[in-house]
């Protein structure tokens, strides 16, 4: 008889294993990834080798995307939006630092339906003057407001002088940037590096169905993988920048600087030591400077793992006659982790809480795909997230300790004080 009275043992499962998309090819050679999912309800990413670290001056890559679904030589941008919403479809541009992603949710039984109008805004658009003039103008607006914000401020300098204000990771497009983009540029942009690196498919399709999605995709261009190009670091020799704000009461610090990227030895490891300092709830940074300092409402740290390079930054807002004791305070808790070894508890407790997280991150098989994704942009071994899995299992507290020493010295640190 099943005892009610008692909980069922504890059991903790260090598991980790993705599935293996199906591999296809359409067009003339482009990589389709399938991720078996919902019979309802599918995802179609389209990625291009087109972000920031291409783009021959700031701002292309994101107006070159945004301004796909604003006209094509069929349809309006009202129409493809009503075209969209009639059918309860989704679209989705991101352009970020090294790639673009154009995402299409759509009920599966719409696809036949969504899917011509996404192909001809990918090879159609025609970039209307109109369209583009409203959307530069709405960038200026939204960048003005955001120019009043002291951690928009400070996650930019901080970007700018850790890379340099000429790398595509530490620019960003200004309103004197967007006077010099033009309709041309746009159109040249696109038709130079619109060319679909991978496509993903999340999704239970027919064989049918399939095959009439390989056909539908077959008029795209070939894919293809860029030679590495070189964009060289030039850091700013000023380790502090101080930007006052009148009449702010609040100051937004940040400190950062060039970390390893995923395909390092150490970045497990490192994951793990940035939890334990800055990436939860019960971190250090959190207990010492908002729980027990009453600093701030919140403050973190975390790892930006570019495909060419990495950032680790610390940031927090605080009352402005706070700033040098918060400063002094994170100082100290990166240098007890290099001095000082964690104890077993603490360890333990952030191994379980990391991957615990890391489990709840492919609760869907959307998110699933999201690391198939990661795995294929950034070029990394099938297996790179259950071996990351348990090496932060195995992972020792000398470990992290070496981690630090390595990593978390003060004198390479740039701050960023605004406000």
């Amino acid at each position: 008889m099943l005892d009610r009275k008692s909980p069922p043992p504890f059991a903790k499962e260090f598991s980790f294993d993705l599935p293996s998309p199906t591999r296809l090819q359409v067009g003339n050679g482009i990589d389709l990834h399938w991720v078996k999912g919902s019979k309802d309800i599918i995802k179609l990413d389209f990625i291009f080798q087109a972000g920031k670290w291409y783009e021959p001056k700031p701002g292309i890559a994101y107006f070159t995307a945004h301004m796909l679904e604003k006209g094509t030589a069929n349809y309006s941008a009202s129409e493809i939006s009503e075209i969209i919403d009639y059918h309860g479809a989704q679209l989705e541009i991101s352009a970020g630092a090294d790639f673009v992603s154009i995402s299409l949710y759509s009920l599966t039984k719409n696809l036949r339906s969504v899917l011509p109008l996404l192909m001809e805004l990918l090879q159609q658009p025609v970039f209307p003057s109109d369209e583009l003039e409203l959307l530069l103008s709405i960038y200026e607006q939204n960048l003005k407001v955001n120019q009043q914000k002291t951690s928009f401020v400070a996650g930019k300098l901080l970007a700018k002088n850790i890379f340099g204000a000429q790398h595509p990771y530490g620019k960003s497009a200004e309103e004197s940037d967007l006077k010099n983009i033009s309709r041309e540029d746009l159109m040249h942009y696109h038709a130079e590096r619109f060319v679909p690196f991978s496509i993903f498919l999340t999704g239970d399709l027919s064989n049918d169905e399939m095959a009439w999605l390989q056909q539908s995709l077959s008029p795209l261009k070939s894919s293809f993988r860029n030679q590495a190009v070189s964009k060289p670091i030039e850091s700013n020799d000023t380790k502090k920048a101080i930007v006052k704000k009148d009449g702010s009461v609040q100051a937004s610090l940040r400190m950062g600087k060039l970390c390893i990227t995923r395909a390092d030895k150490d970045y497990p490891s490192f994951l793990l030591l940035n939890h334990i300092l800055g990436g939860y709830f019960g971190s250090r940074l959190m207990k010492n400077i908002r729980e027990e300092k009453g600093l701030t409402y919140g403050i973190y740290s975390s790892l930006s793992p570019n495909l060419h390079h990495s950032s680790f930054s610390i940031g927090a807002d605080v009352n402005i006659d706070k700033c040098d004791e918060t400063l002094h305070e994170i100082g100290n808790e990166l240098t007890r982790l290099q001095k000082e070894l964690i104890s077993e508890e603490e360890l333990l407790v952030a191994k379980n809480h990391f991957l615990g997280s890391l489990q709840l991150e492919v609760s869907n098989p959307f998110s699933v795909t999201e690391k198939l994704k990661t795995i294929h942009l950034f070029d990394l071994p099938e297996q790179h997230y259950s071996d990351l899995f348990n090496r932060i299992g195995k992972t020792q507290a000398k470990d992290l300790q070496i981690m630090a020493q390595k990593h978390f010295v003060l004198e390479d640190f740039f701050t960023v004080q605004v406000g």
